[in-house]
């Protein structure tokens, strides 16, 4: 047995680098330390859940009916009052402070919550009373809330406007919104070691002011050095993570959910030290605070591969040609989704090009959902609206043929109940850190369960939005991303049952020395763990692994 902490082996058979089936026989696991359930999810996205308050000024005082004929002056109570501060505690919840001013007297207080829900309490003069409710829709909701004084005859009544703090999302057909080659959306020109790309989201392209996240397709190409992107809102403070990286010469793609600024604005940050990049971004959605799709996120399961023929016919997909296949009521996803979120492999691709993912009944859209090089295996995530007939299309923009694996990890309609709670980007784990829990790279043929939110279900938590990516590889390989079905306790007390290595991959490598990253949309499934699996073939064909939260799904 391995000394290293936290890592469990699997075997694993796969037909071809990063897309073949694979399996996992029994191992000893080795329990997480103490220090993997310290994350917070609540915690990291605490600064970005709003405050509303209403003051004492904005109470309307009257006089009940049983007081009226008594002199003003001999009424009681004259000073009975009430500040109200609601601050957002989950996607849905809200916490009411009402702060009583008032003599020692019995109060009845009555909360009316906006969506003809309300509660009723007793007091017996000052003090803070504290309320918590749930909405069952995002929206925007005003509170009401009246105290009685019924024995001094008088009624004092304080209303609050408040907003829920989840976003649900709403699909666009793909649309570019930056492309610095030819200066759409910004100057013209490469962005410069250190420099800045600003993308125009809020108010264009038909996306509406004020929403608060995007999700984007951001592609680095012509890069004269290794680097990355680190895309954030406009104004924001630039976080020490990274969306996309890139070695010198590549062109690469990598899907991005990221807040949008005030003004409507996210900022791409190039991170390279040595050289510039031109960069491109497609939108193909939106999330608003706002009752709209919610997420429900799956284990994945593959719904294309041309090597075999399942999802369409096989063979190769040649170039400039396109073919659809079915997502809804397939497998686990049912009729009336308004968009799927997939994970997205090119293999053996012919020549260099690009693929387009893009809702059927459509014309292909100038934009790209990866690129990849002739020989090339590569994989992204991609987020792409459902057409009327629950098909989405996929064009194959090279002069070339080559196979498309396409597996789902999840799906948005108007009856899931997944909002989105966005935080200012974590870094989970960095398995490179001595001083991380989760230190030490990651053997082929092994697997990282990696702890979030042990108690998911009772937070109703559902899913996280991650940005995987592996570096310092060894080998050849991919990474599978997947629920783990056991708890932190069981690995803890020796119980658990190595789960079977998932036959999906979420990102691809060739080679040594590679650095490879990707969106990953992780279910919580029922233990808030989600196992990290390097496929790779032999067990010195290590990997290091950074993982980063930059929100999660939340059910009411």
């Amino acid at each position: 047995m391995r000394s290293r902490r936290l890592v469990i082996s699997v075997a694993v058979i796969a037909a071809t680098i990063g897309l073949g089936p694979g399996m996992a026989q029994a191992a000893e696991p080795v329990a997480p330390p103490a220090s993997a359930s310290s994350f917070d999810l609540g915690k990291a996205a605490a600064p970005n859940f709003k405050t509303f308050k209403s003051p004492a000024e904005k109470s309307v005082r009257k006089t009940l009916p049983a007081a009226k004929g008594k002199a003003a002056a001999a009424a009681g109570n004259p000073d009975l009052n009430m500040v109200l501060t609601a601050t957002s505690t989950t996607a849905h919840g809200v916490k009411l402070v009402t702060d009583l001013i008032s003599e020692t007297a019995s109060l009845t207080v009555t909360v009316e919550w906006g969506d003809g829900k309300k509660d009723v309490v007793a007091a017996s003069g000052a003090g803070e009373l504290a309320h918590s409710h749930a909405y069952a829709e995002l929206g925007e909701y005003n509170i009401k809330v009246t105290v009685t004084d019924a024995a001094n005859g008088v009624e004092v009544v304080n209303e609050l406007p408040y907003g829920t703090a989840g976003s649900e999302f709403t699909p666009v057909a793909p649309t570019r919104l930056l492309d610095t080659r030819t200066g759409l959306g910004g100057p013209q020109g490469a962005v410069q070691p250190s420099g800045t790309a600003r993308v125009k989201v809020g108010g264009n392209a038909g996306i509406p002011a004020g929403v608060t996240a995007v999700v984007l397709n951001v592609t680095a190409t012509d890069t004269l050095a290794s680097g990355f992107v680190t895309a954030f809102p406009e104004d924001g403070v630039r976080p020490k993570t990274s969306n996309v990286n890139w070695d010198y010469g590549q062109t690469i793609p990598n899907q991005v959910i990221v807040p949008v600024g005030k003004n409507g604005y996210v900022d791409l940050y190039n991170g390279s030290w040595g050289g510039s990049a031109h960069l491109i971004a497609d939108v193909t959605g939106y999330f608003t605070a706002k009752s709209a799709s919610g997420y429900t996120p799956m284990t994945p399961v593959r719904f294309v591969d041309t090597r075999e023929g399942l999802g369409t016919s096989r063979g190769q997909l040649g170039g400039q040609n396109t073919f659809s296949t079915q997502i809804s009521g397939l497998r686990g996803v049912p009729q009336g989704i308004t968009a799927v979120a997939l994970n997205v492999t090119v293999t053996n691709p012919g020549k260099y090009g690009h693929l387009t993912v893009f809702p059927s009944g459509q014309a292909a859209p100038d934009t790209s959902s990866l690129n990849f090089g002739a020989g090339q295996t590569i994989a992204n995530s991609v987020i792409v609206p459902v057409g009327k007939d629950g098909k989405i299309s996929f064009r194959n923009g090279a002069y070339a043929g080559t196979d498309v694996v396409v597996d789902v990890v999840g799906y948005y309609s108007l009856d899931s109940k997944g909002s989105f709670v966005p935080i200012a980007p974590v870094r989970r784990l960095d398995t490179r850190e001595p001083k991380d829990p989760y230190h030490g790279a990651i053997p082929g043929g092994f697997y990282l369960p990696v702890t979030f939110t042990p108690d998911a279900v009772d937070d109703g938590v559902s899913g996280y939005v991650l940005n995987a990516t592996v570096t310092n590889t060894a080998n050849n390989g991919f990474l599978s991303v997947a629920p783990d079905p056991n708890s932190l306790e069981a690995y803890r007390n020796g119980t658990a049952v190595p789960p079977e290595a998932p036959g999906s991959s979420t990102l691809n490598w060739l080679g040594r020395g590679r650095t490879v990253a990707n969106l990953v949309q992780a279910s919580a499934g029922e233990n808030g763990i989600s196992d990290f699996f390097n496929q790779s073939w032999e067990e010195w064909a290590t990997t290091d692994l950074v993982v980063d939260v930059f929100g999660y799904y939340e059910t009411n």
